[in-house]
């Protein structure tokens, strides 16, 4: 299995992680009210976004990756330039003196998703122009993460990001790309987003958004249904794959997507693909087994973890994982286990990367037993038995 290179670019900030008492699965509005003192840990301060995330996760997982995000020069800037030089990926940064460094801080109370208080700094000026586009040339992948929060990335419908993508193309690089979650109140919330994908995802070639970013962007109608269901609690943990997951991935594969995963929570995730004749216009540099990988239709459940920390990241790190397994030459199958099994280590720790393992730790931990979380499936299994009683 060959090493082929990575760029992973787009948004990149600082995370600032308060360690927070479990509260026993307690609703989110009777923890977090006003007046209230809540005790908390140590903080956790690291690099975070898509570049931090997925990029780092890359690096730790082997892959000769490049990283190209926008700080400014200021003492957060010097914060990520420090992280990323421990790491030896420090080198294709970009920095300006005229931005901030974007920051992030993180509420991740344990049992309920994550709440982020964001400024998005240097993130909303990148461009085309500041990616050095020397250092893509040869690259098999070129990753873009978190364009819905890059002012740049979503203004005019999405121009900027098209540029982008189109150039990474002719360069000659296969292209993925990643999404965020939206602000319905912010100006990211005012923009047309099924128009831009619906401009983006001809360029793209591996997509991996959340289900609830993509079900936002695609059908808010189909979202507060799911919302309503969930009565307030974790909308992945209501879904159903054929009434739920399957229609909304024959929706965005309409669009143009080629092999399309979608994150799913706690549950797991989800994978559908074209067909092969519109595989092998995937860029050569990845070596995509087409006629393998076509016509791919499947639910990956999670793996269990020893412990859960926090979600920070681990969305990111199986990214990372999926596309490393990609660019490895591994089939569907084995890419999701890694991709699943990453995120599943990903949790065992406060940050993005601690908790990570190689491919041949995962490989053999999965070999020898690794707990599936079958939460979902008997779920729906309850559900199809409930329509025939």
């Amino acid at each position: 299995m060959g090493r082929k290179r990575i760029i992973c670019a787009g948004h990149v900030c600082i995370d600032i992680t308060p360690a927070l008492p479990d509260f026993g699965g307690g609703r989110i509005e009777e923890i977090l009210m006003p007046g209230k003192l809540i005790q908390a840990g140590q903080a956790s301060v690291s690099v975070g976004g898509c570049v931090s995330n997925t990029g780092l996760g890359l690096k730790v997982l082997g892959a000769d990756v490049s990283l190209m995000g926008k700080i400014g020069k200021d003492d957060f800037g010097a914060l990520v330039r420090k992280e990323f030089a421990g790491y030896g990926a420090g080198d294709s940064l970009i920095c300006r003196e005229q931005d901030a460094t974007s920051y992030t801080i993180v509420i991740a109370l344990p049992g309920i998703d994550r709440i982020f208080l964001h400024h998005p700094g240097a993130n909303d000026t990148f461009c085309e122009q500041d990616i050095p586009w020397e250092q893509v040339k040869g690259a098999a992948l070129f990753h873009f993460g978190y364009p819905p929060i890059m002012r740049r990335m979503y203004e005019k419908n999405g121009d900027e990001l098209v540029r982008i993508l189109s150039h990474a193309r002719q360069e000659g690089c296969a292209v993925s790309l990643d999404l965020a979650a939206v602000d319905p109140n912010s100006e990211a919330g005012a923009q047309d987003w099924k128009r831009i994908l619906t401009r983006v995802l001809p360029l793209v070639d591996f997509f991996c958004p959340s289900i609830e970013e993509l079900c936002w962007m695609l059908d808010r109608d189909r979202l507060v249904s799911w919302e309503a269901r969930a009565n307030s609690g974790d909308v992945t943990a209501v879904l159903e794959t054929d009434r739920d997951i399957r229609p909304l991935a024959d929706e965005c594969m309409a669009l143009g997507c080629k092999v399309l995963l979608l994150k799913c929570g706690a549950a797991g995730m989800y994978l559908k693909t074209a067909g092969k004749e519109t595989l092998e216009k995937i860029a050569p540099a990845v070596a995509l087994d087409a006629g393998l990988w076509a016509d791919q239709d499947f639910f990956e459940e999670s793996y269990v973890p020893r412990q859960v920390l926090s979600g920070t990241g681990a969305g990111d790190t199986s990214i990372a994982a999926f596309l490393k397994a990609v660019t490895d030459g591994y089939d569907p199958r084995m890419t999701m286990h890694l991709a699943a099994a990453t995120g599943a280590s990903c949790v065992e720790a406060y940050d993005a990367r601690s908790g990570l393992r190689s491919f041949e730790e995962l490989k053999a931990k999965i070999a020898s037993g690794w707990k599936k979380n079958h939460l979902k499936y008997e779920k729906e299994l309850k559900h199809e038995k409930g329509r025939y009683l």
